[in-house]
């Protein structure tokens, strides 16, 4: 597998030669600074790779070349928009970068409720706390019919927690929670949020999937001709917020997808917490399922409550058998090379690392995206990685 980084470009805290020092070899990137819908300039697709290659390493994944919400509500510029992103990534092929990561989540991108979840060890993870997120949505936000989207003891624990919550805390949530986290696609105040959940609940899960599956016959095309992967993202977390569509968070939706769109070009990305946030969701049987269309990897790990909350764990520590679904992925790969193919390493990258040590409280730290929590997660992953092709390698052997 190939060992990637995210990086959120110059502004970065965490420099590519941090990156570099890291052991990765390849990086996972986007050009932030291009308003979501246009066009990517192919002058500054190739500033980036150079500023990329400088360090020696390659642009392995992009992370992503975002949907405008026109394209997925299919109303308004979405032609134009779909338009714009053919030429993106006509030019990313044509510049030699070959996978694309993105999603098709509606309002709100990856969601968490607290960025700071303080630890036994006293290192801070992100959380998703389903309480506070009702408390928000049903007695902040004042969503319409909010409180028929919770069980009653979710409801119950909501109002004790908004009744103990300082106006300062409930800003702090609703900061979390709406104003966009490192990657989302922008950010809302509490009138735009409303006027796009009430946009997106009336196209329904059913109308939302249409749109994706129309999105993508057209654009898959494109992709194949310029020799570039797609591979969307599951939807963060994997169940309905704000009673909104959700589309890619089961294996179902997975299979559905590449049924609707049978192209290799046409793939996915195994985030292991998104999709290992549901119980139900058997990670090492979908990377078996779906392994020759699982073009880019998250390897990250969540710890589940049975109410829907989770919070992001320790790599090797949580719910999902991240020793499991690495061994997949690596049968994947000898697969791979022995049928011969364009994609013979998959690209996987730490994800959402713990805040630790010295940089606890730093202003400019990215939430989950903290240099040493993924180094730290890098050097778990890598290790997983050496022991099971050094088991695979004897068993081959005999």
């Amino acid at each position: 597998m190939q060992e990637t980084w995210r990086w959120f470009g110059p502004n970065d805290p965490v420099s590519l030669k941090h990156i570099a020092q890291a052991g990765a070899t390849g990086v996972v990137t986007s050009l932030h600074h291009i308003p979501t819908g246009e066009a990517w300039p192919m002058d500054d697709i190739l500033e980036r790779k150079a500023l990329i290659e400088k360090q020696g390493m390659s642009w392995a994944v992009v992370e992503s070349v975002p949907v405008h919400n026109d394209i997925k509500t299919r109303s308004g510029q979405y032609q134009t928009y779909i338009d714009h992103y053919k030429t993106s990534l006509r030019r990313l092929g044509e510049a030699g970068i070959d996978t694309v990561c993105y999603n098709f989540m509606p309002v709100v991108d990856w969601t968490r409720t607290n960025l700071t979840y303080v630890l036994p060890n006293e290192s801070q993870a992100l959380r998703f706390e389903m309480s506070d997120f009702a408390a928000y949505d049903v007695h902040i936000l004042q969503r319409r019919n909010a409180a028929a989207d919770y069980e009653p003891d979710v409801l119950a624990r909501a109002e004790q927690r908004v009744l103990a919550m300082s106006d300062e805390e409930k800003v702090l949530l609703e900061k979390n929670i709406i104003a966009g986290l490192p990657g989302g696609d922008g950010s809302y105040d509490r009138a735009g949020i409303m006027a796009a959940i009430e946009q997106f609940i009336e196209i329904g899960n059913d109308g939302m999937r249409a749109n994706l599956f129309a999105f993508l016959k057209e654009v898959v095309p494109v992709a194949e001709e310029a020799g570039v992967r797609l591979c969307i993202h599951p939807d963060d977390p994997p169940f309905s917020l704000f009673g909104l569509p959700r589309v890619v968070s089961t294996a179902d939706d997975a299979r559905a997808l590449l049924e609707a769109v049978p192209s290799p070009a046409n793939g996915l990305t195994l985030c292991a917490g998104s999709y290992g946030a549901r119980c139900d969701n058997d990670l090492v049987k979908m990377a078996s399922e779906f392994g020759s269309r699982i073009y880019f990897v998250h390897l990250r790990n969540v710890k589940r409550e049975d109410d829907g909350s989770f919070y992001e764990a320790d790599h090797l520590d949580g719910d999902n058998d991240m020793v499991g679904l690495i061994d997949q992925l690596l049968a994947e790969e000898e697969r791979r090379k022995a049928e011969g193919g364009p994609q013979l390493q998959i690209p996987m990258r730490p994800d959402h690392g713990h805040l630790m040590a010295d940089e606890i409280g730093r202003q400019g730290v990215n939430p989950g995206y903290s240099y040493a929590g993924r180094m730290k997660g890098l050097a778990e992953l890598r290790g997983v990685i050496h022991a099971l092709k050094i088991m695979r390698g004897r068993s081959v052997a005999s």
